[in-house]
């Protein structure tokens, strides 16, 4: 199906912007890895670069060094591109993907500098990916919270308006931007289980995936990631059967998601969801 099929779907000739980053925004480099994968399958090419001297702590977000086959060693800088694709669908929409590091410093710059390329390519609609730690069970759906402040957007996908006040990532601000420029905003955050955050988690990044594909009526080639995710919830099914601990409170997420289903998407769900993370963040750096 296409968007010209598809009424709940952006219109085929619109020009969409997808961005997502590394670091408090991409528990399990699930969202990161979205984009990662739209790249690859889309052929994305570079279309702008923003310069990581003005945005980036160097011993926060660390450069690093390798030898390439001809023997040459180079130094790869932590940053944020800006990249252009057109995928195999059918209309004349482009794409325009954003995948860095979430910057150190001067945030309203940084997402000044992302929102004039988007002006400039003429985006309509910018779609931002996230994932944060949740307390689900990997042997069910991964829980998906979809917002928008836009009310033309709410109505066509059966959205809800995020009520959520708090602690913000550089997500939520070059949202806010966005809608301020009068670009349509979806935002798209998928929960990692806590017990198995670290990266990879293609579970999360098929279920990003999937909403992507739903606002763009267009199919999303998954390449290996089906047998990544088999290998994925395998893993997790041996960590629980050798852990009693983990096992038992994986026992307890099925028992109350089975009972009580997880809430749609809302403003309530994500709010409770952010301070369970925040908590999390909280105590494995040590405070109180």
């Amino acid at each position: 199906m296409t968007a010209e099929s598809d009424p709940a779907a952006l219109a085929a000739d619109q020009s969409v912007m997808i961005a997502a980053f590394e670091g408090w925004n991409d528990a399990g480099s699930a969202a990161s890895s979205a984009l990662d994968h739209l790249a690859r399958m889309w052929s994305a090419r570079e279309y702008a670069a923003l310069d990581p001297e003005d945005y980036h702590d160097f011993q926060v977000s660390r450069p690093s060094i390798q030898t390439l086959a001809g023997g040459e060693r180079v130094v790869s800088w932590p940053g944020t591109v800006v990249s252009t694709a057109n995928g195999p669908w059918v209309g004349d929409r482009d794409i325009a993907l954003v995948r860095g590091i979430e910057p150190s410093m001067r945030w309203r710059r940084f997402c000044r500098e992302i929102l004039d390329c988007a002006e400039d390519l003429d985006v309509k609609t910018l779609i931002t990916c996230g994932a944060l730690l949740v307390d689900a069970p990997h042997t069910r759906p991964l829980p998906t919270f979809v917002t928008s402040e836009d009310a033309r957007a709410r109505e066509a996908f059966d959205l809800e308006r995020s009520d959520y006040e708090g602690p913000t990532g550089v997500l939520g601000v070059l949202g806010h931007e966005a809608a301020l420029r009068g670009i349509t905003v979806i935002s798209v955050w998928v929960g990692v289980p806590h017990y198995i955050a670290h990266p990879p988690s293609p579970k999360a990044t098929v279920s990003i995936l999937s909403q992507l594909e739903r606002f763009l009526g267009e199919p999303i080639d998954l390449g290996d990631l089906p047998e990544e995710v088999e290998a994925w919830q395998h893993g997790a099914d041996e960590l629980a059967e050798e852990d009693e601990e983990i096992s038992a409170h994986v026992e307890q997420l099925e028992s109350v998601m089975d009972e009580t289903a997880l809430p749609e998407a809302s403003g309530d769900a994500i709010a409770a969801e952010f301070e369970k993370f925040l908590r999390r963040r909280d105590l494995g750096n040590g405070k109180a």
